[in-house]
């Protein structure tokens, strides 16, 4: 049988990195039995940025909904317009950064749910 949630049951969460938010959409936090696949949408405001990371255990895809920002990687840096697609692999460091006026919003995949997320700090 399908499940339709409405925008306010799914859990909202605030990071406490920045003013970035995230909507569950397929979590442990949302009944839906998925466990191959987890899902969120984020949202970057302006002026947002994330920290530089990776994930050791899954692919990590982004879809560009609104607006645009930038994707860093350890060489890269590059610009994403809603409808485009990028996908980083397992170990690839990365971040965001939203350097425009609008927010910046996008629905992140991981596949399979990652069981690990290594934060880069400056002395590493």
């Amino acid at each position: 049988m399908a499940k339709v949630f409405s925008k306010e049951e799914l859990p909202h969460w605030v990071s406490t990195r920045d003013t970035r938010d995230r909507l569950d959409l397929i979590t442990e936090h949302v009944p839906v039995g998925a466990k191959r696949l987890r899902a969120d949408r984020i949202r970057y405001h302006p002026g947002d940025t994330s920290a530089r990371h990776y994930h050791v255990d899954c692919v990590h895809l982004f879809w560009v909904l609104e607006g645009h920002g930038l994707l860093h990687t350890g060489t890269d840096s590059i610009r994403l317009s809603p409808g485009e697609v990028a996908i980083i692999g397992p170990g690839e460091v990365h971040w965001f950064e939203n350097d425009t006026e609008e927010d910046f919003v996008f629905i992140e995949l991981w596949i399979p749910p990652p069981k690990e997320t290594i934060w880069i700090t400056d002395d590493q």
